[in-house]
């Protein structure tokens, strides 16, 4: 066969795409619309790493973190730094203090001048919050006048929170390592390392799991309007055309489609990329000039899918009898094999096979193995699922009329109603298998914090400037706020410098250090010595009543920093260890305020530890507040009982944003492929209505039609998820345990996304119910 044959045939089935009437047109848009949703999400998926890679970038370029343990001298081409991070809510705001020490000092990205004291710049999103009636709290914590906005440069996402505000005397704060001066912005250190196998591996899985589901709906997609195409193939025949020309004819007109369908998708995709400058998805956000797909990928978009196209209409007629007088579709056809349909899943089995037990230390998983045998076993759901519908429908016995109506198109036409949900089925197996993994692998990646939330809640780091006493009575007095405890912590040695023996230091009142360790009695003046806690091992040796011990020594060689001496009082008590408020035991020395000696708390860093009223309203934020009022460098932290790995859940979160953008997908594509069947069933509904058929009883029988294959498709692809989330979870050497919760809330997920679709296919199905739908040309 030459390839001006088939060139001749392909443009003859485009031609006839769009110049075959009203019919024609239909058939094309709907193609293209379908296919055109695809693509859109394919661009996106493809320019993700390309957002990814520019997202780090812009952090790599603004970032202000020493690498080098050097010290910079002043110099007129140096800026000094401090990190006035806070948080609003579960949102994290970028806060830093710049104080340039000369005419050069470096700006930071998106940044064109130096807030004066008092002045600050912001980003577009903070300024909208500090604006709006939402954010009047934040704008307590933020004072200063806003004076300009951070550009796109100076950012990370379009939704980011973040400023830059003046600071002056940061070079005081340089020895606590709240500051830093540097002479430039910009990280140069040693790359990051390397991600481990069992990340690597839920990579991998993620892509061809959002992935899956989009390759589907494109391949369901340019099958759209199979019956009425298949009239116009008799017809082709009927006027001399021969079987492979007509075949040939028919791909032309779905590489029209689809065709038509990259032009819909660039249009969605660039509508998509501007959507996606003003969304945020799981608190990450994006501008739109990150998201551009790589030239390579998106070639590869636009040469597959079409030939996908092609490929997708050949094989779907390649067990049809196209006749003169009509095409033998009608007739009942063979029944499906079901050995070969086996043999795919089977092979992904075999594929992944060789890593079960691999783990994170036994070396790398294959990529191209992980890839293949995930792929397979997902398009294993696809060819399973026709046969699985042909068999159980074939099975189906009488009921009410609408059931007989739906199962009886449902046996004529298993196939088409199967490539309805094959997609949301793909994306159903994979979704479960992604949860078992995650959840088989969360202890891995999560680490249990060890604060006790029963007794306090937040934790405030006051600066050594802020009197510890007057900054704890100002916290306590907070509205919210149930309880207080202050202290000033830190290291105590032997030596002033380079010390053989060193352990804690904690002062207190009496209260508070009642919190760290059971006191026989407590006075002002007191001084206990707290022994027998693990890792502590030199508090014996320190604790003898007279030795001078010093406070804050140094690990330099040479006396580069002042310490204070302290000396153990001789009338030194002895207290038991209890569990702290941090969740471990705090061993050394309890020293109450009137036991301190001048001068120490220079050398100390000052805690104070909040248990919070659980009914306030607004509690942490008029925390942070007051916190920040003592000093715009105190910092907040919030407890929480568990602490995630960042990748894992940075990982986890990409997840989350892609099954949105999938599901959106599904609900998209499914409903243009009900449009497309009720439009190729119109005369038939209103014949039926004609008959006095009622309107209740098709309505419900569409609703059975979908909810048949839904439920085959869901329940396979429980199977199936089960199945892969097992392996997957066997490869990473990790005991083998079903999340139910998760396998029944996708399941959950996937019904409701077609039942809503079924729901906005009501009205157009209403409309097409007329008996005025029988007049015809």
């Amino acid at each position: 066969m030459s390839a001006r044959r088939w060139a001749r045939d392909l443009a003859q089935g485009v031609r006839f795409a769009f110049a075959g009437g009203r019919e024609g047109w239909v058939r094309a848009l709907l193609t293209a619309v379908g296919v055109g949703l695809g693509v859109a999400l394919l661009l996106l998926t493809t320019a993700i790493p390309n957002a990814l890679a520019v997202r780090h970038d812009r952090e790599m370029a603004r970032s202000d973190d020493l690498v080098v343990d050097a010290r910079i001298p002043p110099a007129a081409d140096t800026v000094v730094v401090a990190h006035v991070d806070t948080d609003f809510g579960d949102r994290t705001v970028r806060g830093r203090a710049l104080e340039p020490e000369g005419p050069r000092a470096p700006l930071p990205p998106g940044v064109d001048r130096f807030p004066a004291v008092g002045e600050m710049v912001v980003s577009p999103a903070l300024k909208e919050l500090l604006d709006a009636d939402s954010g009047k709290l934040l704008r307590e914590r933020l004072p200063d006048r806003v004076v300009g906005t951070i550009g796109e440069s100076g950012l990370i996402g379009s939704a980011e929170l973040a400023f830059y505000r003046g600071g002056e005397d940061l070079a005081s704060y340089i020895d606590d390592a709240r500051a830093t001066r540097i002479d430039r912005f910009g990280f140069s250190g040693s790359p990051s390392e390397p991600m481990d196998p069992v990340l690597l591996l839920l990579v991998l899985v993620v892509f061809v799991v959002l992935l899956m589901p989009v390759a589907v709906f494109i391949a369901a997609a340019v099958r759209f309007g199979g019956e009425r195409r298949d009239r116009r193939l008799a017809a082709l025949r009927l006027v001399g055309a021969d079987g492979r020309t007509t075949r040939r004819i028919a791909a032309g007109e779905a590489l029209a489609g689809a065709a038509l369908g990259l032009v819909f998708g660039a249009v969605f995709f660039l509508i998509g990329r501007e959507v996606a400058g003003g969304v945020e998805v799981y608190r990450v956000s994006v501008f739109p000039s990150y998201l551009n797909p790589s030239p390579l990928l998106a070639l590869l978009v636009a040469v597959a899918v079409p030939a996908a196209a092609v490929l997708v209409t050949l094989l779907a007629l390649r067990g049809v009898v196209i006749e003169p007088l009509g095409v033998v579709r009608a007739a009942k056809p063979a029944r499906r094999r079901l050995w070969w349909r086996l043999l795919l899943p089977l092979a992904g089995l075999v594929m992944l096979y060789p890593m079960v037990g691999k783990g994170r230390g036994n070396g790398e998983f294959n990529q191209y193995l992980v890839v293949g045998g995930v792929v397979l076993l997902l398009v294993g759901v696809t060819a399973l699922l026709p046969w699985v519908v042909e068999a159980v429908v074939a099975r189906l016995g009488a009921g009410t009329v609408s059931w007989q109506l739906a199962v009886r198109r449902l046996q004529l036409s298993s196939g088409t109603a199967a490539r309805m949900v094959n997609g949301i089925a793909v994306a159903v197996a994979g979704a479960i298998a992604l949860q078992m993994l995650f959840a088989g692998v969360d202890d891995d990646y999560t680490r249990d914090t060890g604060h006790d939330l029963t007794r306090a809640q937040m934790q405030v780091d006051v600066v050594r400037t802020v009197p510890l006493e007057s900054a704890a009575e100002k916290l306590r007095r907070t509205e919210g706020v149930r309880a207080a405890y202050a202290y000033a912590e830190g290291m105590t040695g032997d030596r002033r410098t380079e010390p053989g023996a060193t352990t804690w230091v904690t002062a207190g009142d009496c209260a508070a250090l009642r919190e760290v360790a059971t006191l026989p009695s407590c006075r002002d003046g007191d001084v206990f010595a707290v022994s027998g806690v693990e890792y502590d091992t030199d508090t014996p040796k320190l604790a003898v009543p007279g030795r001078t011990l010093y406070l804050d020594p140094s690990y330099e060689s040479g006396p580069k920093r002042a310490t204070v001496a302290w000396r153990v009082p001789r009338d030194l008590k002895e207290a038991r260890p209890r569990t702290w408020l941090t969740g471990s035991e705090r061993g050394g020395f309890l020293v109450t305020w009137g036991a301190l000696p001048a001068g120490a708390g220079a050398a100390l860093y000052q805690e104070v530890y909040l248990a919070l009223d659980p009914s306030a309203h607004d509690a942490q934020e008029r925390v942070r507040n007051t916190a920040a009022a003592l000093h715009p460098m105190t910092s907040t932290m919030t407890w929480a009982a568990t602490e995630r790995s960042g990748r894992f859940a940075s990982l986890r979160t990409g997840l989350f944003a892609g099954a949105v953008c999938v599901l959106a997908l599904i609900g998209a594509s499914l409903l243009v492929s009900q449009l497309e069947q009720l439009r190729e069933r119109r005369k038939l509904l209103s014949s039926l209505v004609a008959f006095g058929t009622r309107r209740r009883t098709l309505s419900l029988s569409v609703l059975w039609q979908t909810a048949v294959p839904i439920a085959l498709g869901l329940l396979l692809a429980s199977v199936v998820g089960l199945t892969l989330g097992a392996v997957l979870l066997k490869m990473t050497a990790t005991p083998v345990r079903v999340d139910w919760t998760s396998v029944l809330s996708m399941t959950g997920i996937g019904a409701a996304v077609v039942l809503v679709v079924t729901l906005l296919s009501l009205p157009p199905l209403l409309r097409l119910m007329r008996p005025d739908g029988l007049r015809t040309e």
